[in-house]
């Protein structure tokens, strides 16, 4: 694929950059090479290759899954202006 002057002014303006008229054209062939090289990448047969997510094959360390309190209600409430039995107590706001 080809990208020329007025693609490159279009895709300058989209993205709100501002390019020189005088660096168009040199834009323009630096997209046309990016985009030359992508398409190289549709020759490359990828059928049976799995997905990664990293170069290295590795696993993301698991541990348990388990529902706690955070065993930290004291220091929660301690940071509240005011807290009554345990629970934030504010100021009633509907009469």
């Amino acid at each position: 694929m080809s990208v020329d002057k007025d693609t490159v002014a279009k895709i300058a303006k989209l993205a709100r950059i501002r390019v020189p008229e005088d660096q168009q054209e040199a834009l323009a062939g630096e997209l046309s090479n990016i985009l030359g090289w992508i398409e190289q990448l549709d020759e490359v047969e990828t059928d049976g290759v799995e997905p990664m997510t990293s170069v290295v094959e590795m696993r993301a360390p698991m541990r348990d899954d388990s529902v706690t309190d955070g065993n930290c209600r004291d220091k929660v409430i301690g940071n509240a202006p005011d807290g009554a039995e345990g629970f934030f107590s504010v100021p009633k706001v509907v009469e």
